[in-house]
């Protein structure tokens, strides 16, 4: 009987992990949750006002978003489909990558995948950690991403963010980010159009849209993961139960 316990609790273990961490997020830190709907509803969103005009997310359908996110086909044509495309079509940016070039100097990365490379807890702090820099060419700097190429798309809802640091910390040469690490940041009050806490949720529901991107089977897949060791578990103690009734008249 001890033995049975112990081959059951030993089958059972996977299950409850993965049961444990079915609404887990990407990334505990940040609380990013791809079973919340509404969150990854208001991802899209700002990641079409806001992203899709340099990047885009070609891997992903317009019409399978819209199906796994609780979205009506009718409010995806209306509301989310901006460059003339079609429901069925690929979440393609109307900029075109020679432009970008042209434009950018570098044609800008698609994000389908990039909640996987980078991992949510650096999108989420990467997002909001740009900073006021006028040595910039795009007049921004990012504490994460020092020097990084990309102008602050979402400076109209956080406001103007600065370094707030002592003056004793100069730029290291040939950069902007100051020395020693500093990287205490601050928003001018009324500047933007969100409070922190605001700003702070609508970058939280684009990285959960993004972590949905990355990986929109995952809750499917979960599930059926939950099914199967279940199973097994089941299976284990039938094993044992025949394998102990076979033997019984052996010893």
């Amino acid at each position: 009987m001890k033995t049975l316990l112990s081959i059951f609790i030993l089958a059972a273990l996977p299950v409850l992990s993965l049961a444990a961490g079915h609404a887990d997020s990407e990334s505990a830190r940040v609380n990013i949750d791809v079973s919340d709907k509404a969150a990854m509803q208001d991802g899209v969103q700002t990641f079409v006002t806001y992203c899709m005009g340099c990047h885009s997310a070609r891997f992903q359908r317009y019409e399978r978003v819209a199906d796994d996110l609780g979205i009506p086909h009718d409010v995806m044509l209306g509301k989310l489909m901006l460059t003339g495309a079609k429901l069925g079509d690929h979440m393609v940016s109307a900029m075109q990558p020679v432009d970008a070039r042209l434009w950018l100097g570098v044609a800008p990365p698609d994000l389908t995948l990039v909640a996987r490379v980078r991992g949510t807890d650096w999108l989420y702090d990467y997002l909001r950690s740009f900073y006021e820099d006028p040595a910039r060419p795009w007049g921004v700097n990012n504490t994460v991403f020092p020097n990084v190429a990309m102008p602050n798309v979402l400076a109209g809802l956080q406001g103007r963010q600065v370094i707030d640091c002592e003056k004793s910390h100069a730029p290291m040469p040939g950069s902007s980010v100051p020395r020693d690490g500093c990287d205490r940041l601050t928003i001018l009050p009324g500047t933007g159009s969100l409070s922190e806490g605001q700003f702070d949720d609508k970058v939280k529901n684009l990285v959960t849209f993004l972590a949905y991107s990355a990986n929109p089977d995952k809750l499917q897949h979960q599930r059926i993961g939950t099914y199967v060791l279940l199973y097994l578990a089941i299976l284990f103690a039938f094993a044992y139960l025949l394998k102990r009734e076979y033997w019984k008249d052996m010893r």
